[in-house]
């Protein structure tokens, strides 16, 4: 068998695979002879079937199945021997001239390859590490959220000045039917609350989306859009009103803050900040480390281009999977997934060209911290360190686990070593600050 490469561009090659008759015709031929004595032709005795019937009845079909297992097996070997680096699988491509009565055939598969490329981690950037600070106006806004959480509730029969309002905005031609709960004091336009003052359960009232609030993120919530649809998202909609609700607000007092914290652990509105502040920066935290996690990588996708087999890619995902896909749903998948498999392609040849070893005290630390959150979240919140390292130990001592977890810690030290890189400048900003900048606005 002749098999060869032929080079379509840095990252698209076609394996060319040349079977000669004396490859397959003999387990061919014994395949017929094996096949003789169960034919059945009409006309003749089981077992006494003339070999050239045998052969025009079931000779097609075994050749072809003869010659797959001849080219899979060459070809799987070849891929091995010339380590050559896929991107998805080979493709065979058609040729409307082939012919399996020919006796020397001809196979071609298409394969894409993962690009060569140098990566640059020193290269300068303007990636930003966010510090969200907790200011005194979010601060207020929660302790008043709070006091209205833990007041006493009452219903209305007309709204009236600090009421909340709940009832179902709709707009059958944008798609919007969703039951929402309004606080008046949200609403951008104070012409717009006042609207609402002396209305009653079962009025409807006409409101533009445009403007509609202080913040434009606040329409994802009330009328279940996503963010794509809500900054262009400029239509009336009616908000027919079920239910108007009163607050009166709980005090400011010790047993409100037992109830919040626990016994004698804040006891005072100073502490009551304080606490309420320390909680709110420590989820801001995370949020600001996912951004600057995500922001990296862009950077290293950015600053680090390549060429990619897309239309291979694209003619691949259509093959792949349980179901099928179209053309056009293959396109929209490789659009999903490109982003991702660049900075996969990136974060392996950096692991290549770095040092990051993982030893076994990487996987305990890495293991326990994972497994204290993971209790902080069935409510354990201060397990001793004696049951963390039990567990951590069985975890441990499976192997499959050690190679999932293994993988999670190379990940989670490159993504540290792209940071440290990138060597991000730290701003601190208020959170809705920090939600401009996280849609880039």
């Amino acid at each position: 068998m002749d098999i060869k490469r032929v080079a379509i561009d840095a990252v698209n090659e076609v394996i060319v695979l040349t079977v000669p008759h004396m490859d397959y015709k003999g387990q061919v031929a014994k395949r017929i002879n094996e096949k003789m004595p169960l034919a059945t032709v009409k006309g003749f005795r089981k077992g006494q079937v003339p070999k050239a019937l045998v052969e025009k009845q079931y000779g097609a079909a075994i050749k072809v199945e003869e010659v797959k297992k001849v080219v899979d097996l060459a070809l799987e070997r070849f891929l091995q021997s010339e380590r050559i680096n896929l991107l998805g699988t080979p493709l065979p491509k058609v040729n409307p001239d082939f012919s399996w009565d020919a006796e020397e055939l001809t196979f071609e598969y298409e394969i894409g390859l993962v690009p060569n490329f140098e990566i640059d981690l020193d290269a300068k950037s303007d990636v930003v590490k966010y510090q969200i600070i907790a200011d005194d106006t979010m601060l207020n806004a929660q302790i008043a959220r709070i006091q209205k959480q833990y007041g006493a509730v009452v219903s209305q029969d007309v709204v009236a000045e600090g009421n909340d309002v709940s009832g179902v905005f709709a707009n059958e031609a944008a798609g919007i039917n969703n039951r929402a709960t309004l606080d008046l004091e949200e609403l951008a336009d104070p012409k717009v609350a006042k609207s609402f003052i002396g209305k009653k359960v079962g009025d409807v009232i006409t409101l533009k989306t445009a403007g509609l609030f202080h913040d434009v993120h606040k329409l994802m919530d009330v009328l279940a859009v996503s963010h794509d649809v809500v900054h262009d998202l400029d239509v009336e909609v009616t908000f027919t009103i079920d239910e108007v609700i009163a607050h009166d607000p709980a005090e400011l007092n010790q047993e409100l803050f037992d109830k919040l914290f626990g016994p004698g652990n804040v006891n005072s509105v100073e502490e009551l900040k304080a606490k309420i502040k320390e909680d709110a920066e420590k989820h801001f935290a995370t949020q600001a480390e996912q951004k600057l996690m995500a922001d990296v990588q862009d950077f290293l996708i950015e600053n680090n281009k390549f060429d990619l087999p897309k239309e291979f890619l694209v003619r691949w995902l259509q093959t792949v999977g349980d179901k099928k896909l179209s053309p056009e749903e293959a396109e929209v998948e490789y659009a999903r997934s490109e982003k991702g498999l660049r900075f996969q392609l990136i974060e392996g040849k950096a692991l290549a060209q770095s040092n990051i070893q993982v030893n076994f005290e990487d996987l305990k630390s890495f293991t326990s911290v994972a497994i204290r959150q993971q209790m902080a979240q069935f409510g354990q919140a201060n397990p001793t360190d004696a049951e963390v390292e039990s567990i951590v130990a069985r975890v441990l001592s499976n192997q499959d686990e050690v190679k999932r977890l293994s993988e999670q810690v190379v990940a989670d030290k490159m993504l540290k070593l792209f940071v440290e890189k990138a060597n991000p400048t730290t701003k601190e900003v208020t959170y809705e600050q920090f939600v401009a900048a996280m849609y880039n606005e």
